[in-house]
């Protein structure tokens, strides 16, 4: 039987000041089928305690596979993950695998115990030492997650935003020093995922509790998160906090993730009057448009987008889609003229 004790963990000078409590270096995860898939492609990076990380990227590139190896469900094939400089451990070391100090919560809710009340979903974590104290932690939580009103309800009877919250209840009733959530807007409604948001960034304020959640979808995190991994195809290619990789991504693909960036090559780019050797991106909101009917470029499509419309415009062999605050907007088929405010060019790779 593999022994669970923490003193099994391997410790390494890597605890000093400017190194993050989260430290992954040289990760690798594949997984065999009938084809050998490498999820995750030799990684390094630095998550920082106290804050809120996203891990983004579109489906299948890897990022919720990162989630497990640093909380230790799987095993890496190559590489290490740290935590506070001591190695975390992986179902090798455990019989029960996950670091001690993190909790978990998984889309599936597998964790809840569906036929069962909220309260005691949740109360259950604790021990029954202290009775007095287990009741005023449980009443804390449900507080604090918005929930005391559902406290005698089943989880069975409950929508998916309302499981979300407790899921997220449990996990924390034990103070656990990193939570780490797989997509945990999935099943919440748009309506109520602000204020779920809100009210993890209050508890990490309140606790200094560390964050790493994972998303597919850049508008749940930006104005959550306090840093961003960018991941695509198994690899990191950006890290950094949501402004600075907003208005200046350090690749094409970040750039189309956050923004919907128009990325264009640089032949392309001649086309609207850039002269560079680089590919570039141009945000949508930072093209403006003005009829003309000399030019060249034509609106192909006009998509109503609630408080802006979003233009589709271009030529035979060019497409750009572009953001329009305006309720009266030029109609499909009008001619217009380009105003490019603003361009991002990428270093040019081997």
């Amino acid at each position: 039987m593999a022994n669970t004790s923490s003193c099994q963990y391997i410790s390494t000078d890597t605890q000093k000041i400017g190194v993050p409590a989260i430290y992954g270096e040289g990760l690798s995860a594949t997984f065999e089928g009938k084809e050998k898939v490498t999820a995750v492609d030799t990684v390094s990076f630095g998550i920082e305690e106290k804050k809120i990380t996203a891990i983004i990227g579109e489906s299948g590139s890897g990022k919720s596979t990162l989630l497990k190896l640093i909380y230790g469900l799987l095993e890496p094939d190559g590489g290490e993950v740290r935590y506070k400089g001591w190695l975390v451990p992986t179902r090798k070391d455990k019989l029960i695998p996950g670091h001690d100090a993190m909790k978990m919560v998984s889309q599936g809710f597998d964790d809840l115990n569906m036929y069962a009340k909220v309260w005691d979903n949740i109360a259950s974590q604790l021990p029954n030492t202290d009775l007095g104290l287990k009741q005023q932690r449980t009443s804390d939580i449900l507080e604090k997650l918005r929930i005391e009103h559902l406290a005698q309800q089943r989880i069975a009877d409950l929508s998916g935003g309302e499981r979300q919250r407790v899921a997220i209840a449990r996990a924390l009733i034990n103070d656990p020093e990193v939570l780490l959530m797989d997509e945990p807007f999935n099943q919440v409604d748009a309506a109520f995922r602000d204020a779920l948001q809100q009210d993890i960034k209050n508890i990490v304020q309140e606790t200094g509790l560390t964050v790493v959640l994972v998303s597919h979808d850049p508008s749940e995190v930006l104005a959550m998160a306090d840093a961003l991994i960018v991941m695509r195809n198994g690899k990191i290619v950006d890290i950094g906090n949501p402004k600075d990789l907003y208005y200046h991504p350090n690749h094409p693909y970040t750039a189309q993730l956050l923004a919907k960036s128009n990325i264009l090559t640089k032949e392309k780019a001649s086309q609207i009057g850039i002269m560079t050797e680089h590919t570039i991106a141009v945000h949508q909101e930072w093209i403006d448009v003005q009829q003309d009917d000399s030019s060249p470029f034509t609106i192909k499509n006009v998509r109503f987008r609630g408080f802006y419309q979003e233009y589709i415009l271009g030529n035979e062999s060019l497409t750009l889609h572009a953001i329009v605050k305006t309720q009266e907007p030029l109609p499909k088929g009008t001619k217009i003229k380009l105003e490019i405010q603003n361009f991002i060019a990428f270093p040019l790779r081997p």
